[in-house]
């Protein structure tokens, strides 16, 4: 319990730091990981919890950007527009979920990849309303570059606190326990009684409601957007990554996990531009190889004993 006080405490004292003396480079590495922890805690909900390996999260994504640049262009007040997005795109969600939950494993896994690039080709296409490849500019925040940053950074960071949140009282509702239960096999949560149908949808409505307002913030934050950006496969293996790295089904571990994928994403981009492609699926095999557990794993047993097992596995 004091740990986590501790923990929280310090967040609070950071994010305090970086509004009264963050410049520009800072508070935007701070909203990227914002946005990467809400991603990654929304993909949990639903990859971690239930066991259902989603890539749906750049469909959800882009949704949310397009939805809320379109009101925002429309002279939507931008709070109720980022809402309004998270509410579009959880109600799609509901209905995709309704069409392919009852696919399971690599079933499931590609036909909620697919929807990315269907509704990109419909972006595309769509020209008199989403501008089409050319993209949508979506209306600048009054104020300075620097008050900007600092608004979208609280914007940011609050959604992050509300998805743990939503993720932590899911976990803690009769929601959690049967999405739990699905995980460990969903036939014999059937038999129980449990409607393994229902609670996956309302997990994936819920899940997808963070990643719409995401991609909402995400759009008036850039002020422009176009199909191949938003929804970029990317945006769904780096969520899966994130979650792998810090833990997946645990409440913290997403989190941990987008803090230390952005940390090796810049040090990446800043060192070897080119093998950025590569490195994040060389990352997935070293953590399924060498950590499956994730960084939260190494709190329960310790560092010591980690690598010593890994000396271990590898005299084998």
């Amino acid at each position: 319990m004091l740990i986590r006080l501790g923990i929280s405490l310090a967040l609070v004292i950071a994010a305090v730091g970086l509004l009264a003396f963050g410049d520009n480079y800072v508070l935007r590495l701070a909203t990227t990981v914002a946005m990467y922890a809400t991603l990654a805690v929304a993909w949990n909900i639903v990859g971690g919890f239930s066991g259902y390996p989603s890539f749906a999260t750049a469909a959800f994504f882009g949704l949310g950007a397009y939805a809320g640049g379109l009101a925002s262009v429309a002279g939507v007040p931008i709070v109720a527009a980022w809402i309004a997005a998270g509410v579009l795109t959880a109600a799609f969600a509901t209905l995709l979920g309704l069409a392919i939950l009852h696919l399971r494993g690599h079933y499931f896994a590609i036909g909620s990849l697919v929807v990315a690039d269907v509704l990109r080709e419909v972006t595309n296409s769509w020209v008199s309303l989403t501008g089409g490849g050319m993209g949508l500019n979506v209306p600048l925040l009054g104020g300075s570059t620097g008050t900007q940053a600092k608004i979208f950074f609280v914007a940011m960071a609050l959604l992050a606190l509300l998805a743990f949140l939503v993720s932590v009282w899911i976990d803690r509702s009769r929601l959690g326990v049967a999405l739990r239960c699905i995980e460990q096999n969903e036939d014999a949560a059937q038999v129980i009684g449990i409607d393994t149908r229902r609670a996956k949808v309302a997990g994936f409505a819920a899940s997808s409601l963070l990643v719409g307002i995401a991609g909402a913030i995400y759009a008036s934050w850039v002020n422009y957007i176009d199909p191949s950006d938003v929804f970029d496969i990317s945006l769904s293996v780096k969520p899966i990554i994130m979650a792998l790295l810090g833990g997946v089904g645990t409440l913290a571990g997403p989190v941990i996990g987008a803090f230390a994928f952005l940390g090796l994403e810049e040090l990446i981009w800043r060192n070897s531009l080119e093998f950025h492609a590569g490195f994040l699926g060389i990352l997935v095999v070293l953590l399924v190889l060498f950590l499956p557990g994730g960084l939260g794993a190494l709190r329960g047993k310790g560092a010591l004993s980690w690598i010593s097992g890994l000396l271990g596995r590898s005299q084998k």
